[in-house]
């Protein structure tokens, strides 16, 4: 069965944030990810390259606290209260597709469900309710 993890977005300070974090919960970061890190870095504004593309924390037991920085045109539609989605890590494709497809019925699918960048199988969408949703299940 798949588990289920808070993602929090930032308007630009989400090292800040995490670091905070991690010296209020303690725990190791599992990734710490720069937008210029990625395969499509030329793609990103110059001054958002040292933004965090994703970051996440172990918190507790079998807990993941995880977050980006919200850049480029996705920055104008940012409001806080409004800077989070659950993230569904899925332990295989076909549980992931079935979860993708049960979520975004009378939703909108923001990223279609399919290889990533990043080594996994990923997929955004926004569920009949208006609640954000990220449905991953990692490849390698």
């Amino acid at each position: 069965m798949a588990t289920l993890n808070p993602y929090l977005n930032f308007l630009g300070n989400t090292e800040e944030a995490f670091n905070f974090y991690k010296s209020v919960f303690g725990g190791e970061f599992l990734a710490l990810v720069r937008f210029r890190d990625m395969p499509h870095a030329g793609a990103t504004a110059p001054e958002d390259a040292d933004k965090l593309m994703h970051v996440s924390l172990a918190v507790g037991k079998g807990n993941v606290l995880m977050g980006t920085d919200v850049v480029g045109d996705m920055a104008k539609d940012f409001i806080a209260g409004n800077d989070f989605s659950l993230s569904l890590n899925a332990d295989s494709i076909k549980e992931a597709d079935t979860l993708f497809t049960a979520l975004s019925a009378g939703g909108t699918i923001i990223v279609p469900i399919g290889n990533s960048p990043w080594g996994s199988y990923f997929g955004m969408l926004t569920d009949k309710f208006g609640i954000k949703w990220m449905v991953d299940m990692q490849l390698s």
